[in-house]
């Protein structure tokens, strides 16, 4: 598919699209992801201090709680986004970049790469996904996370309003087995395959919105406040790869 027009990746994007329903204080759902992602990098990522790449890298909070434990890099196609990073995440590197060309980096340069809802928006996420492999040491980590088109309850949702239907830059978004074939087409080795909760309430009439998110998201506060990845795919608005090289 063809990539959205640029002037889609502006500061209003994070405004109309991105974080436009969420808020980013401590304790939000934004708050405790960050730290849950950090956490999946740490337990995963080879321990040798080696350097980190984030791939459309956002607010930078990521590389802020991961800056001491690697040496991290992040690349964004918002100049927003890449002021944010260098004030949220200080040590890190940041560049206003694409993730469709990642030629600058040499082969074997990275222990992790991260991409948290980076490759909906790529025209071409093969591409990238044997880039990635390419950037990484042996044993690498690659993390992704990425809309799930048919969770369980999407179809109780407006397809075209729902969290997933509404960013008209989500241009290549794929069931799980997709992500699953191109990465191991790359090389990878899956070794965590898992969904995030059903959060993107209501999904039902009547029942009130925060009573729904108490039922239906509870067990996505679970897992992260455990720390863990037992939430099956079909119950993630968004499936979550954990893969090796």
């Amino acid at each position: 598919m063809s990539q959205p027009p640029l002037e889609h990746y502006t500061r209003e994007y994070f405004e109309k699209w991105n974080y436009a329903d969420r808020p980013l204080g401590k304790f939000s759902m934004y708050w405790f992801a960050r730290r849950y992602y950090a956490a999946l990098v740490r337990r995963n990522a080879p321990r040798d201090g080696g350097k980190l790449l984030e791939l459309g890298c956002g607010l930078g909070h990521l590389l802020g709680l991961l800056q001491d434990d690697f040496q991290c890099v992040g690349i964004d196609l918002i100049d927003y986004s890449i002021e944010q990073t260098r004030l949220n995440a200080p040590k890190a590197e940041a560049y206003q970049m694409s993730a469709d060309d990642l030629s600058r980096f040499e082969s074997g340069t990275f222990s992790a790469v991260v991409a948290l809802h980076l490759v909906e928006h790529l025209p071409d996420p093969a591409h990238t996904i044997r880039e990635v492999h390419r950037l990484l040491k042996p044993g690498g980590l690659w993390l992704f996370a990425t809309p799930h088109p048919a969770y369980s309850l999407r179809r109780f949702k407006d397809p075209k309003t729902d969290a997933i239907g509404k960013d008209e830059t989500h241009i290549n978004v794929h069931l799980p087995a997709q992500w699953r074939a191109w990465c191991e087409a790359a090389g990878f080795r899956m070794t965590r395959h898992f969904g995030d909760g059903l959060w993107d309430v209501p999904y039902l009439p009547l029942l009130p919105k925060s009573v729904q998110f108490g039922l239906f998201g509870l067990p996505a506060l679970a897992q992260v406040v455990t720390q863990t990845t037992f939430t099956p795919l079909s119950m993630g608005v968004n499936q979550i790869g954990i893969a090796r090289k």
